[in-house]
């Protein structure tokens, strides 16, 4: 039995062991290479997916850098797609359209939103982790969170405001992005794994009390 909470405290997800995607991680350059992974990927019922942008540090202009990474990972090998590089070719739109195979992942329409601003397109057959957890009763918005719930581990997000548009991306970058999106193929696995066989209960975590104002 899994024991599972409707929500996640933040200050214990520091004492869980790290969890780091130990596939395959291939990084795409090139249309070519780009057209190979999104053939090889579409052999697949489901995969992860997520995306990295370059943060904007100057006040007021929050958002601008258009989206430079798009992960899409199976239970074992993730390709990192250089959009930075390539661009949103047509092979990524068909991938990102196609309606047989399923595409998992969180805070799907500010990925969608991003993308769109490289090339408009219609997402087809995906599943927003932030709505799906739900069915199991779990309130929390965030993957770090969700997550640590449901798996005990621990997801770093160490490289998350690194520079996604750099000329070639480090080790532990490429290990960042990977994980975010294979974990969202772990998660909706597990999940699914749970409702089918009922094998978890949902401990609701008692609401903290207001605090005190006004003079006593």
């Amino acid at each position: 039995m899994k024991f599972i909470l409707n929500k996640y405290d933040k200050h214990a997800i520091s004492t869980l062991p790290r969890v780091l995607f130990d596939g395959r991680v291939i990084v795409v350059q090139t249309e070519g290479e780009a057209r190979r992974a999104v053939d090889y990927l579409l052999t697949f019922p489901r995969l992860g997916i997520d995306t990295e942008t370059r943060p904007t540090f100057s006040r007021g202009h929050h958002g601008m850098n258009p989206v430079a990474l798009l992960q899409v990972s199976t239970a074992d090998t993730c390709f990192l797609f250089r959009l930075t590089l390539i661009g949103l070719p047509e092979c990524l739109l068909r991938l990102l359209t196609d309606t047989r195979t399923l595409k998992i992942g969180l805070s799907l329409q500010d990925d969608w939103h991003q993308l769109r601003r490289r090339s408009e397109f219609e997402p087809q057959n995906y599943v927003e982790l932030q709505d799906y957890v739900k069915r199991l009763g779990i309130e929390d918005m965030s993957l770090q969170k969700i997550y640590a719930n449901i798996f005990g581990q621990k997801i770093s997000k160490g490289q998350q405001l690194s520079n996604w548009d750099a000329d070639v991306l480090n080790e532990k970058q490429k290990l960042y992005a990977a994980t975010d999106a294979w974990a969202c193929l772990q998660l909706y696995d597990e999940i699914e794994r749970l409702r089918r066989t009922h094998d978890f209960s949902l401990v609701k975590v008692a609401e903290p009390l207001p605090a005190c104002t006004g003079n006593h």
